[in-house]
């Protein structure tokens, strides 16, 4: 259970008074401390937010609002139960024995971009950093805008463990084949960062990865790959369910960007994200001034995309 409130700086300084025999050594990032108080975990940030985390969280908060209430009579009070109705739904899809774990996850970008090339990434979240991440607002990269992304990316990766891997186009252009199909280029790019994330953690209870592919196919893609990382626990849309895959997801999307905008500035151009219409008439004009094998280098030749191109191309010509 996690509770929320916003408290004022008089109950904060009561707070702080309170548990400063009960801090933890380390503290959050914006936090002015995380303490232990029985089945509760308590973490103060300097913006007044108390985050509740436990067993107890509601008795533990609710001890608090009554002393913010009883200092600040006329203050409205903020109050959010992460059980409350509005969340009800979100929270039945949740496993909080995963969600509050040592977990490493893994998630990918650029699989559905023309344009642009695929960057795996996986992640190390303790449980000491979980309030962190949701004070920072971290959550699946495709429900935060990219500006969110790049300003909350480099806060991120100064607290946050990660590998990273990214496969040009160029590269991916070579490797795809009949025999080998995107899923199968996924598998070994998850197995890889996940391999080398592992063998720098020690302590983690779960590894988890956004299902992609059933278990049984993810691992047959893999059965010619080394160092196979198999206690894995899949999950349909996980990047909502464990914060370690919400975080190699936005990590992800800050590389893929980064690379997007450059192949960009390489060819003096500016691209279009995603596989529409519109990513059909930036190819065309690419190939106009650089000629075919140009995509080569920028594009997925495997998306119908190409031959669109192609068609379209040698009409107007």
């Amino acid at each position: 259970m996690t509770i929320t409130l916003k408290v004022s700086e008089n109950t904060k300084q009561k707070m702080i008074e309170y548990f400063e025999d009960k801090k933890r050594p380390k503290t959050p990032q914006y936090a002015v401390f995380q303490a232990d108080e029985a089945d509760t975990v308590v973490t103060l940030y300097e913006s007044g937010k108390a985050v509740f985390q436990g067993i107890s969280a509601d008795i533990d908060a609710n001890m608090w609002s009554e002393v913010e209430k009883h200092l600040n009579p006329t203050k409205k009070l903020e109050v959010n139960n992460s059980e409350d109705k509005k969340k009800e739904k979100k929270i039945d899809k949740i496993n909080p024995q995963i969600y509050n774990s040592n977990s490493i996850g893994s998630d990918e970008v650029g699989t559905g971009d023309y344009f642009g090339p695929i960057v795996v990434t996986a992640t190390y979240v303790s449980k000491e950093n979980i309030p962190f991440l949701e004070e920072l607002g971290v959550k699946d990269s495709k429900k935060l805008t990219d500006e969110k992304i790049i300003e909350i990316v480099p806060k991120l990766i100064k607290v946050i463990p990660y590998e990273s891997i990214i496969l040009s186009n160029k590269e991916y252009n070579l490797k795809y084949s009949s025999d080998i199909n995107m899923n199968k280029i996924k598998s070994i790019m998850h197995n890889k960062v996940l391999s080398i994330l592992k063998n720098k953690i020690n302590n983690y209870d779960y590894i988890v990865v956004d299902e992609f592919a059933k278990p049984y196919v993810y691992f047959n893609y893999l059965k010619d790959s080394n160092n196979v990382v198999k206690n894995i626990t899949f999950m349909t849309k996980a990047e909502d369910k464990c914060l370690s895959v919400a975080c190699a997801s936005i990590i992800s999307r800050y590389i893929f960007l980064h690379e997007f905008d450059k192949l960009g500035k390489n060819i003096d151009m500016v691209l279009v994200k995603g596989a529409s219409d519109k990513v059909d008439e930036v190819g065309i004009e690419i190939v106009k001034k650089y000629g075919f094998d140009k995509l080569n280098e920028i594009a997925k030749l495997n998306f119908k995309n190409t031959n669109k191109i192609k068609e379209i191309y040698e009409k107007d010509c």
